[in-house]
This record gives structure tokens, C-alpha cells and sequence, in this order.
């Protein structure tokens, strides 16, 4: 197995503020860790540069698109399976790198990428609702926050716009699994969605600061992102909806076309160090698939809400798989729908 040597002369440049190398991220917004990058220049000399992202449709559009300049890309599992079957992400062969070894077994042999030939882990969590509990003091592990909204939280309602999930959660929430293709119940949760969205403040991705501030009251969220709202607001409570919730993954994978491609290999295989992997952790405030990460974490993702799942909600998280082209196709329609 070929590993990846970093030269002194790498470091040397790294070290004057010069750089040898280069590598272009293409990563959800307000995702990676600062110090994360920092690290990672300063031990390979190589300069990163990262472009923000606000869902898997916005990411995959854009390097179907071409011309995008990305080395790397970091889509939900439900996703990778379509980036690969459009040939769009490199075999880079992660299962080869010095560090794999320290993967989860879990995370290992994966669905959506057998025995990780082309993704590295990057975070995993749930999504779910957010609720500012100074506003409102009902139920919160239900659905219903954001697809029939009690009156105290109408027009303060955010959703993120993040088809799969938000799917997933309306359909689950009329009983059926993810991936249903069942018409009757796929017209439920369209007119469901219609007819909630007059009562949604918006449909937008960076929101933490708005909730930390106030102006926005409840909504579909992430538990990580939730985590990091109820730290700057002890107000924000997260949600696991009874009806059902999306388990995800994010994975980094190399492009197709990168340009820069011994230099994502890199990225890859620092990623997969459990003292780097806990960084991406302490940002953005999710587990990471790492063995060994978690002694480098803070000390407060041990009994967080947002991360410890209660017992008796587990059983309604699912973690499903990738919908059928035909299926997809009308998750889109009523997706489309949702944004006139």
C-alpha cells in the first residue's frame, strides 16, 4: 500500500505562510472546523479552500453542471449511491489508506458504500424538530410542530430545505416508511406540506443565530446544529418525532474530476485520525464514526439531548436507504410543489 509522504519542503512552506499544494472542499455551510483546516495545512502544506453547500440536491446539481473546480464532496448517505451510479466520485480506495483502521466496524461495510471504497466517514446524526421552549411548553417529539402547528408557533416556524429528510419525516408522520411510493399516501403528504408552509417563517439552511436570537421559534433541524442553538440559547429543545425520524451520514469522497487528487487522498485519510475526526465533532457538535474520537470530545456530547437519544424514541429513528429513480421522481414533484 502506497501512503502519502509529506515533504519538508511542504512543511517548510506551510510553516512561512506559503503553500505547495492546494485543495478545494465542497462541504455543507457552517460544517467544518476552522481548526481542523488550520491543522491540516500546517502538517501538509497544503491550502484549503471551502465552498459552502445548503443541500445534496444544491451540491449534486452543481458538479453535474461541471465546471465547479471541487476536489472533494460531502453527500448524506442516501445520496452517495447516486453520485456513484452518475460516475461522478473517484474510487480512491479509503479501505487502503494507513488510517482506516481506525473506522468504526459500523461504519465499515455501509450500504450505500461496501466496504468503503470511495467515502470516509464525516458526522452522523438525526433530524428532527427544534423548539424554543419559552414559547411554547407542549409536546415536542412529534411532527406536528411543522405539519400542523399549534397556534403559539405559527409564522415562527423554519424548515430546512433538505428534501429527503423533510420528506421522510411527513411520510413517516402519515405512517408510512421513507421511500413509500404509495400514491394515496404521497397526496396526503403533499397537500399536508401545502397546506402547513402558509404557516412557515421560510425554508433556509444557516439558521443557528436566528434561533439563538429569537426570531425564529421552531422547526425541522438537525440535532448537531440544535445542540449548538441551545448553547447560546437555553430556551432550544430538540425533538425526536414518535411518527419517525431519518438516522444520516455524511461521507467525504473524491470527485471524478478532481483536480487534486493525491491531496484529497490526504484529506481523507487525516479525517480518519480519531484525535482530527473529534475536531469535526466539537464544531459542529455531532458523532463522527471514529473509534477512539470520543476521548478527545467534550466532555458535554456525553449526556447532550441532542446526541444521547431517549430509549424509548430509538425504535421511531430510521436509518433508510436510497429511494428508487421512480420514487425519487415523485419526491421531486411534490418537492417541487412545496416551493412555489
Amino acid at each position: 500500500m502506497k501512503k502519502l509522504a509529506i515533504t519538508a519542503s511542504a512543511l517548510a512552506l506551510a510553516a512561512s505562510g506559503a503553500f505547495a499544494q492546494e485543495l478545494n472542499l465542497y462541504n455543507w455551510g457552517n460544517y467544518t472546523n476552522p481548526k481542523l483546516i488550520e491543522k491540516f495545512e500546517a502538517e501538509t502544506g497544503i491550502k484549503v479552500t471551502i465552498t459552502d453547500f445548503d443541500s445534496n440536491d444544491t451540491a449534486l446539481a452543481k458538479v453535474k453542471a461541471g465546471g465547479h473546480g471541487f476536489d472533494l464532496v460531502v453527500p448524506s448517505h442516501t445520496y452517495v449511491p447516486i453520485w456513484i451510479s452518475e460516475g461522478l466520485l473517484m474510487e480512491s480506495r479509503p479501505d487502503q489508506m494507513e488510517n482506516f483502521a481506525k473506522v468504526d466496524p459500523q461504519w465499515v461495510d455501509v450500504e450505500w458504500d461496501p466496504g468503503r471504497h470511495y467515502t470516509v466517514p464525516w458526522q452522523w446524526g438525526t433530524t428532527g424538530v427544534v423548539v424554543n421552549t419559552k414559547y411554547y411548553d407542549g409536546d415536542i417529539n412529534t411532527s406536528a410542530i411543522f405539519l400542523d402547528p399549534p397556534d403559539e408557533l405559527k409564522n415562527k416556524i423554519n424548515v430546512v430545505p433538505e428534501m429527503g429528510d423533510v420528506m421522510a419525516l411527513a411520510v413517516m408522520y402519515h405512517g408510512g416508511e421513507p421511500c413509500s411510493d404509495d400514491r394515496e399516501l404521497l397526496k396526503q403528504v403533499r397537500d399536508t406540506l401545502v397546506e402547513a408552509k402558509q404557516h412557515w417563517l421560510g425554508m433556509d439552511y444557516g439558521n443557528i443565530e436566528k434561533f439563538a436570537k429569537e426570531d425564529m421559534w421552531a422547526g425541522v433541524n438537525w440535532n448537531g446544529s440544535t445542540f449548538r442553538m441551545r448553547l447560546a440559547n437555553e430556551n432550544i429543545a430538540y425533538g425526536y418525532p414518535k411518527e419517525g425520524y431519518p438516522v444520516w451520514m455524511d461521507s467525504v469522497a473524491v470527485l471524478k474530476d478532481a483536480q487534486n487528487v493525491d491531496e484529497a487522498k490526504a484529506f481523507q485519510n487525516f479525517i480518519m485520525d480519531p484525535e482530527n475526526a473529534a475536531m469535526i465533532s466539537e464544531f459542529a457538535r455531532y458523532a463522527n464514526g471514529i473509534k477512539g474520537s470520543e476521548a478527545f470530545m467534550p466532555e458535554d456530547m456525553k449526556t447532550a439531548p441532542e446526541i444521547v437519544i431517549p430509549e424509548e424514541l430509538k425504535p421511531a429513528g430510521v436509518f433508510n436507504s436510497t429511494c428508487p429513480p421512480a420514487t425519487q421522481a415523485l419526491y421531486t414533484r411534490i418537492w417541487t410543489d412545496l416551493q412555489k
